[in-house]
């Protein structure tokens, strides 16, 4: 299972409209998303031009990764992220509205046959040191072999791209515990998405987001929603009466899953007032 923890308003966007929302990236919690990526891939490449005496090829190295990531925002991936790990006090912490909310647990292996295309299922990677990715020696060999820049830059764009595409895996060590996996689509990069993006307007900011329709892809290995579902846990400190959702996924034409309530079990602290 990959356990995704929300609050009821998402959980409602998920259930009854069968709509699972992808979100910027740069905008999560970890604040060196894709960064830190990206960063790491740079300080590889030009650790082995520096090694090799190429100064001006290192310079030209760092002077082009930093315009790249100055443009970081044209490269935003967009996910809806999973745990491996059900009913955890860290991920209802910070997911699951201080434990108020709720966690839906999706059949992975269901989920991987939907995908494809632009959209993918990634398991995350929790790293900083970037030396042994493939991409380094990949940057480094075109580099190295280039006498000019501007001649070997539709190739060094090419692999600048599948750079920002890779980045959406990884994250910083300390939140190594989460073990998370991400559903993630880069826009910028694929046209075969056509899914158009949608504007979430609030009293203090407007967020872009891509809409998944999760009936049109259970339909596709006909299935229905409730068979991607396999569990829902109510949060440790949430409200929520258990009759009322029961009634609630009736009347949504989803009876079936409310015999897959369950009440968490997780001894998370109810916050103070």
């Amino acid at each position: 299972m990959l356990y995704h923890y929300t609050d009821f308003t998402a959980f409602d966007g998920i259930i009854r409209c069968a709509e699972l929302r992808l979100n910027n990236i740069l905008n999560m919690n970890d604040a060196s998303e894709m960064r830190l990526f990206m960063n790491g891939i740079c300080t590889a490449v030009i650790e082995k031009l520096n090694q090799d005496g190429e100064k001006e090829k290192s310079r030209r190295t760092k002077a082009f990764f930093q315009e790249e990531m100055e443009a970081e925002f044209h490269y935003s991936a967009y996910a809806a992220c999973f745990s491996k790990y059900r009913d955890d006090a860290a991920q209802w912490d910070r997911y699951g509205h201080a434990g108020q909310g709720v966690c839906i647990a999706f059949h992975e292996k269901l989920m991987q046959k939907m995908l494809g295309g632009a959209i993918s299922l990634q398991q995350v990677y929790y790293q900083k040191d970037m030396r042994e990715h493939h991409l380094v020696d990949e940057f480094y060999e075109l580099i190295k072999n280039t006498s000019d820049f501007s001649e070997s830059m539709p190739n060094l764009q090419n692999l600048m791209n599948s750079a920002w595409v890779q980045s959406a895996a990884f994250k910083h060590p300390s939140f190594a515990s989460e073990t998370e996996h991400r559903l993630v689509v880069s826009p910028f990069i694929s046209n075969e998405f056509a899914v158009e993006p949608k504007y979430h307007v609030t009293a203090d900011r407007i967020k872009k987001y891509y809409p998944l329709d999760l009936n049109r892809m259970c339909n596709k290995l006909h299935l229905q929603l409730s068979d991607l579902v396999g569990d829902i846990i109510i949060g440790p400190t949430s409200t929520q009466s258990l009759p009322i959702l029961q009634d609630y996924l009736e009347d949504c034409g989803l009876s079936v899953l409310r015999n897959k309530i369950s009440m968490s079990e997780c001894p998370l602290r109810k916050p103070t007032s």
